[in-house]
């Protein structure tokens, strides 16, 4: 069951484990007030492990390890490591942030984030149930500390236990869900799953209701994760509540970490039931593709509306998984997965790089004692400084879908999906896409109008390190030069998808 090729297959988590318990120990030595030691041992860190999956992913080899529970294939080893360098970037510009706000004053930041990411990992390379939940559990309970890192802040500490909370029900919701299909099918392996739905009532070992009761409590699991409505309650709270640093860990990383376990359940498990769960993301998206961007046009705080933002995009990733398998002349008609999944996960990478960039200009903006969490507090950033106006323009632009950035060609892709699947109902659910991000265009060119046209209301200096401004730059960068020459991530993307199916 444990030969060498489990180990070759699990080596990034192990490398990323056994990194996050040495820099735990070697930050009792550190003592500035920056972690200028730890902080550079864990990007060299998790720079290495980025390599490391980027050069398994171009490989393009797939292989199993530990008797199937877990895969190293192409799309999940392309999601870590985007993955990886988006932690990278997030403690980057947290770290100031941190720092002033007595963040530092152990190295829990980033161990706490390594342990995230590693729980991203085990999410993403799981093929098993109870190894897909313990990746889950690991992300979630570190997620839950980093929020209440700051113990002296009220707001910081409500917004914790509401997140404890809801995402302890979540969690609940999907292991219940995964019991019941645990109990159809008799199996915990995704693959050996896949098998006994496919083969119909003889291979199962339980009621088909009690599949079907499973997949709901599986889907809305998997909705509260994503925070799509009507399981979206905690983001607001949340992404209001926490601080910016973690607000960012939290919006980030785990996005891609939650479309792979999408990826892994519905469609490499539960594939055969794909009309059911379709019937339902479908509502989901809906819902918060309509919720998500009412509610972000009435929000002051920044991070609320992009909360709200951020469910709207979840609701637009998930009409691209709609479209893989679609009800054809002689039956269901599976021809289109390849080209829906692929473009779900450009949209969602692109998404993540934007709200990099976004998050990033906010954190470097505040500053000891102000947090610049309204629109307001943007108000003639221009003048103040040309470039952070510039990138949060471009990232403000990019998530309205305006052209030719990188977020046009994502929504242009599950668009293009959508088409594909030629049914009226996903026409009409292409045209309600486009009405809701024309809609959701006013609250993003607000922000860009107050930057370029209001007089400024803060006049301090902005200060940042050479390293943030850097990083910031390249990402807002990559965000414009994806939008120009788009096809090499898309295709990336295409193949990565294509490989689960060949």
């Amino acid at each position: 069951m444990i030969d060498k090729l489990s180990w070759v297959a699990a080596y990034p988590e192990i490398l990323l484990l056994t990194m996050a318990c040495v820099i735990a120990l070697v930050d009792l030595a550190v003592k500035t007030p920056l972690r200028g030691g730890t902080y550079g041992l864990t990007l060299l860190t998790l720079a290495v492990v980025a390599l490391l999956q980027g050069a398994a992913a171009a490989s393009g080899n797939t292989i199993e390890g530990f008797g199937g529970m877990i895969v190293s294939d192409p799309m999940g080893n392309w999601l870590k490591c985007f993955a990886t360098i988006a932690v990278m970037a997030t403690l980057v510009y947290g770290r100031g942030y941190s720092a002033q706000r007595d963040m530092l004053r152990g190295g829990e930041l980033f161990t706490l984030a390594m342990f995230a990411l590693l729980g991203m990992f085990v999410m993403i390379s799981g093929h098993n149930f109870l190894v897909i939940y313990l990746g889950l559990e690991l992300l979630t309970l570190s997620s839950y500390a980093l929020v209440a890192l700051r113990r002296d802040d009220v707001q910081a500490t409500e917004a914790a236990m509401k997140y404890f909370v809801l995402g302890a029900l979540a969690s609940g919701f999907l292991l219940y869900g995964l019991s019941m299909v645990y109990g159809a099918t008799g199996s915990l392996d995704v693959a050996e799953v896949l098998k006994a739905i496919a083969g119909g009532k003889a291979m199962l070992k339980g009621s088909a209701q009690v599949l079907t009761l499973g997949l709901v409590f599986v889907v809305a699991g998997l909705a509260f994760k994503l925070g799509v409505v009507p399981f979206h309650m905690w983001v607001p709270d949340v992404y209001h509540g926490a601080p910016t640093a973690i607000t960012l860990m939290i919006g980030g990383a785990p996005k891609l970490a939650a479309f792979a376990i999408l990826i892994r359940l519905l469609v490499e498990g539960l594939q055969p039931l794909a009309v059911d769960w379709q019937q339902m993301l479908a509502v989901l998206a809906v819902m918060s593709l309509l919720v998500g961007n009412l509610a972000a046009i009435a929000q002051s705080n920044l991070k609320r509306m992009l909360a709200f933002s951020t469910i709207a995009q979840m609701g637009f990733m998930l009409l691209g998984l709609l479209a893989g398998v679609v009800q054809g002349g002689s039956g269901l008609d599976s021809g289109n997965m390849a080209n829906a999944y692929g473009s779900s996960m450009f949209y969602v990478i692109t998404y993540v790089l934007t709200t990099l960039g976004t998050f990033g200009v906010i954190l470097l903006l505040s500053r000891s004692g102000f947090e610049s969490e309204n629109v307001s507090d943007l108000a003639g950033l221009n003048q103040r400084s040309p470039l952070y106006a510039g990138v949060m323009a471009i990232c403000m632009f990019s998530l309205a879908g305006v052209p030719p950035l990188v977020g046009f060609y994502a929504k242009l892709s599950v668009l293009q999906a959508l088409l594909a699947s030629s049914g009226a109902f996903y026409v009409g659910l292409a045209v309600f896409a486009v009405v809701m991000s024309l809609i959701g265009a006013f609250y993003y060119l607000r922000v860009v109008k107050i930057m370029y046209f209001d007089a400024p209301t803060q006049t301090d200096e902005i200060e940042a390190g050479a390293d943030a401004r850097t990083v910031l730059s390249l990402n807002g960068a990559l965000v414009l030069v994806l939008g120009v020459v788009p096809g090499g991530l898309m295709t990336l993307c295409a193949q990565a998808v294509a490989q689960l199916f060949a």
